[in-house]
Order: C-alpha cells, then structure tokens, then sequence
C-alpha cells in the first residue's frame, strides 16, 4: 500500500475536497473551505517527492527526478484523484483533489487507457484498480491556488479543457463591452455593472443609475466577460464562479473587473480607474501627511470602507515618492489598478495570482528585492498584517490598506487579529512601527460629484504610549488637543466640509461616527439640526428640552 493511500484514505473519510502537501507545512485537508491538518509534524522536500513519486506513472516520475513539477490521475482503493506536484522557488508543494464523480472519471480513464493498449491497468471493480498507470492526453485544470480541477459532473477533462481554451469570446462582444466602458467613463460614474434581465447599470456620484440600454440576456453578458478575461482568470472563473482582474482600455481607463455567477446567471462590476495618477496636489493632502512620505522606516495605512477612495489616495502618495525621491518602490496589488512609470525612482508592480501566490508570499520575497518602500495593496490576514509589521521594523516604508472607519479602530482591528498570547508583543511592535494612520470616507458633493472626508492620525510619542498601555480609546482625545500637529478628526473633516458649503449637514451626519458630537458642532454654527433629531435618538436626547407651554 502507498503511503499517499494513508492520507487518501483519511481525506475520503472526512469528506475533504482537497489534500494539500507543502514542505515545510504540516499536511493538511481542505474541509469546507477551512484547512485541518492531518500530520503533527512539518513535511521535508523528500517526504512530499516520495510521497508523489511513489504513486507516479514512468513520465511523471521522470519529470519529478529531474526536478521539474508533474500532474496525473491516480486510482486508489479509495477513488479517483488528480495529482499535481510543482516547485514553488525551491520548496516542493502538491495538490490532490478527489473526482466525487469517482466511477464516471474510473470509467473515462480505463477507457483511454484501453483504447491506448496501456499495459498495468485493471477496469474491473474498485478493489481491482491499480495505479500503474500513465497519464492521460488530457491534463487536469490548475486552480489558482495550485490545486488541480477535478471535471464538473458531466463533463470529461477534455470538455473541461476545451471550455477554457475557448474562452476568447467574440470581437463584437468585446467591442459592446468597450462602448458601455466609455459611456461609463464620459459620464463620469464609478462602475459598470453587468447583470441579467436588467439594462447595463452605472454607479454614478454613488447612485445606481439604469441605462436606457437594452436588457441583458445571460449569453450576451457571458460573451463580453469572456472576451478580455486573462488566461488564468478564465481557470479561475470556471472553477470558483468569480474572479478579479484588471482591463486597460487604451486612451480611456483601466478597470478593476469582478466577474461572478448568481442566480440569475453570469454577472460583473467593472470599478474605473483613472488613466492619469492624480497627484497630491489635485486631492488635497495635506503637508503633515505628505510628509510621511519622506520617512525611512515605518508603517502607514490608508484605511476606509470599500469604494471609499483608498487606491486614489495610495497612488497619490506613491507618485509623490516617485517624484521626490530616488528609491526603489515595490507594490503588491490584486490587481495591479494604478499603473506608475518610473521617474526618481524604480518602481516594481507585482500583481498577486499572476507575479506572485500571495500578499504574504510577495511580502516574505520583498526583503531579498531590496526595497525601500513597500506597497501591501491589502492587509488581508493575520501572518502578512505580521510580515508587514516586522517589515516596518527592520527599516522599510510600508503602505497598507484596511477596511475600518476609523483610525482609532484600525489600530485596535489590528491587535485582535492576533492571539491574546501575542497582544502584548504586537501593542508593542506597533507602537513603534506605526507612523500615521488615513482613514478616509466619500461623501456627496453639492451640486453632484464626491469629497474625500480625510481623519489624520500621526503617530507622536503620547500616541504610542496609548497603544502600548493598551488605551486606544483615548486616542480621538490626543487627536482633539494635536491640531496644531496635523490631526483630524472625522468629525472635524467633514464640519470642514460642511463649512466650506461642500457638502450637506445631512451628508456629514450621515458620514459622521460619533453623531452626537456632530449634532452638537452644528447647532453651535446655527445649522438647523432637525434631520439629524428626527433620524438620532441619542441626538434627540442630547439635545435641550422645549420649555414647556403654561
């Protein structure tokens, strides 16, 4: 019996869609979405070669020894599976996935096998297979993750194949597809969306607008998806049902394209990206946040729901360092939005699933790439919001993105991601790294269009003891009394706004976290505040009561 059989075996049991070996990783089983180790200890380089190897037929087995990776079919006591055993820099990583279709797939194999006159196989019952086998014309798909694609039910891998390669789609989907894009960006909206039984729909000062275009029938939005999709978004689109890549449409705009399914049928949102890098100049940065452009080491995080206008704000502070500077930069986006020529400095754009696995994986090769700035397009989990720390630490400038409102919150959302043995160390770490904090929100332009509300944090010494006492509450207060230094708060921004008649007061109290507050700055400009008591209790009781009728 294989060792591979072993671990098979306990992945049929568990009912596991996936067994990932990776060295220097423990084994581990893909439940549900959700990693189960099944070994105790760490594979080593030999163990995941002997384990794949032992199973493989004569080419693969060839193409192993000679250090080059291999995907193949195998036929355990247990199953069908499809292997596949790669290299990653100079560590070994394999995948087997188990065909749930396992009798059609043992059929469909023995019969290529037969028809081919391979010696070594058995089709009779399951306990009679035997995996001396070669492998068959047709390969299995690759996932994204690395994993092999086992074919859906019904459709042979050739079928399955065929369905990728054929994705192009036609020229005049792709020509419909770039006449809604230029609509789109002539009329100044902010996406595109694509979707079923409805006209195409445009997102424009952040209404959703529906076009006066036709209704949407599934094969036309399939066509104009499949006619600019990437070859590895393709493998990724049939497998998962969603993918997200990026699209230039020459002398209009490049684009940041979600394709997915719903139950309706095929859909997408394509988010515009401006041609141009917008300077810090055109969006108003102010001085005390340009300057942390100029630091040498350290961590700073533009933060903000989504749509908020975080990647703007990043590519604004990225040219600045471009044109002031004469570094290396190295961003890591998925994907790559904002293109940056190099001008003082050399810049380097990875895009993750293309250039790279993932944030952490660019993230843990940056420092033998010799960076001086560094751009995490996304702090997505808990080891690369670590890397990026330690990074900040050992005398890198690192930009990062998070999805929360305020700066005071990004702080703590980062601490409790960690566990409660590590806190400490973090509060610690990140009372030293940490040098400014960006948490911006968009708001409704009178008059149309959208403002940036911009909440500063700098990072000065009372600041970092906060946070390494663990007294992040207090945090808005030290902002309140700094500034002179720079800081803003939320609030403080958009009563700017307000004043400046940019926007609504009801905008503003929309946007606004801590409302009560905000109430109380507008009755004290003598804003008619009735909108605000009508829609806040706490306002409401906030505010002095009417005296009463004699």
């Amino acid at each position: 019996m294989a060792q591979l059989d072993r671990l098979l075996s306990v992945m049929v049991s568990q009912r596991a869609s996936a067994l990932r070996l990776d060295e220097s990783q423990l084994a581990e089983l893909d439940i549900a979405g959700s990693p189960r180790p099944v070994t105790k200890t760490p594979l080593t380089g030999p163990q995941v070669l002997a384990l794949v190897r032992e199973v493989a037929p004569a080419e693969a087995a060839a193409a192993l020894d000679a250090g080059e990776g291999a995907d193949f079919p195998y036929l355990s006591d247990d199953g069908a599976f499809f292997v596949r055993m790669q290299r990653d820099g100079e560590r070994w990583r394999a995948s087997v996935v188990l065909d749930d279709q396992t009798e059609r797939v043992r059929q469909r194999v023995a019969s290529q096998y037969k028809a081919n006159d391979v010696p070594g196989y058995d089709t009779g019952t399951p306990s009679q297979a035997r995996p001396a086998i070669a492998a068959p014309a047709a390969h299995p798909t690759p996932l994204a993750n690395g994993a092999i694609a086992a074919a859906p039910v019904g459709q042979t891998a050739n079928e399955k194949s065929a369905s990728i390669t054929g994705f192009a789609g036609s020229v005049q989907a792709k020509a419909k597809l770039d006449g809604l894009l230029r609509m789109m960006v002539e009329k100044g909206s902010s996406d595109l969306h694509l979707r079923c039984g409805e006209p195409p729909i445009i997102r424009l000062h952040g209404e959703m607008m529906r076009t006066e275009g036709a209704v949407l029938e599934p094969a036309g939005v399939e066509a104009m998806i499949r006619s600019i999709m990437p070859e590895r978004n393709r493998i990724e689109y049939v497998d998962s049902n969603d993918t997200d890549y990026a699209y230039e449409l020459g002398g209009v705009a490049r684009f940041r394209a979600n394709a997915l399914k719903d139950r309706n049928g095929p859909a997408a949102v394509f988010r515009q990206i401006p041609a141009t890098v917008v300077s810090v100049e055109q969006m108003g940065i102010t001085q005390e946040v340009q300057k942390l452009c100029q630091l040498n080491k350290g961590l700073v995080l533009v933060t903000g729901p989504t749509g908020s206008g975080k990647s703007t704000t990043l590519c604004a502070l990225i040219d600045l360092v471009n044109r002031s500077r004469s570094d290396h930069v190295l961003t890591i986006e998925d994907p790559i939005e904002f293109v940056h020529p190099s001008k003082k400095c050399v810049i380097t754009q990875r895009q993750v699933g293309v250039h790279t696995g993932s944030f952490k994986s660019a993230l843990r090769a940056a420092l033998r790439e010799d960076p001086d700035i560094i751009l995490v397009g996304e702090l997505r989990d808990l080891e690369t919001v670590a890397i990026a720390i330690e990074t900040a630490e050992t005398g890198h400038l690192v930009f990062g993105t998070l999805h929360t409102t305020t700066a005071a919150g990004t702080v703590d959302r980062i601490i409790d991601q960690f566990p409660a043995d590590r806190q400490a160390q973090i509060r610690v770490m990140l009372a030293e790294s940490l040098k400014g904090v960006i948490s911006q929100t968009l708001c409704k332009k009178i008059g149309g269009g959208r403002v940036a509300a911009r909440e500063i944090l700098l990072t000065i010494p009372a600041v970092s003891n906060l946070i390494r006492e663990g007294k992040t509450f207090q945090i808005p207060t030290v902002m309140q009394t700094s500034k002179r230094l720079g800081m803003v708060t939320l609030n403080d921004a958009l009563l700017e706004l307000v004043d400046g008649k940019l926007i609504e007061p009801s905008e503003g109290f929309g946007k606004a976290v801590d409302k009560t507050s905000f109430v109380a700055s507008l009755k004290s400009r003598g804003i008619d505040t009735a909108f605000a008591e009508d829609k806040d209790p706490a306002a409401k009781s906030a505010a002095p009561a009417a005296p009463a009728k004699r």
